[in-house]
């Protein structure tokens, strides 16, 4: 078995309170997107309150019982429309804006957590204390 067979396979998490907003509008995706580098990311938030359409998100940090130590931020690339105010205002310049193909890879090599995009098995934990049958077992 190859390197690539064993890559943890990431799904979107349709129960994130993101998943509630509107989505990016217009025919054609931006030029550039916006991707947060965790490993050097301090939570401080400065990044969000610059985005015009919301697309930044909290993620906890390790501690259930203390989310905001440790936190970090992510951005939604599906709503990211390319402007650069966060990679400005990021006092850390942690945030770097990649071309559109580009992004999808970036994003895979520096974020380090998500709460957007989960493992498979994860959702279907999150599916089973909802109550909720994946697809396939719903069209069985």
């Amino acid at each position: 078995m190859s390197d690539s067979d064993n890559r943890l396979v990431l799904v979107e998490n349709p129960f994130h309170s993101a998943r509630l907003k509107p989505i990016r509008k217009g025919k054609k995706p931006p030029k550039l997107i916006a991707v947060v580098h965790q490993s050097g990311c301090t939570g401080c938030e400065v990044c969000i309150a610059g985005c015009p359409v919301d697309s930044i998100e909290i993620v906890p940090g390790p501690n259930p019982e203390n989310p905001t130590f440790q936190q970090t931020v992510e951005i939604d690339i599906a709503r990211c429309i390319g402007c650069q105010n966060c990679s400005q205002d990021c006092p850390w310049e942690t945030i770097t804006m990649y071309e559109h193909e580009d992004s999808y890879t970036a994003w895979g090599n520096e974020t380090l957590k998500s709460e957007l995009y989960i493992p498979q098995e994860q959702l279907e934990t999150i599916q089973a204390e909802a109550g909720i049958l994946p697809e396939s077992k719903e069209n069985a």
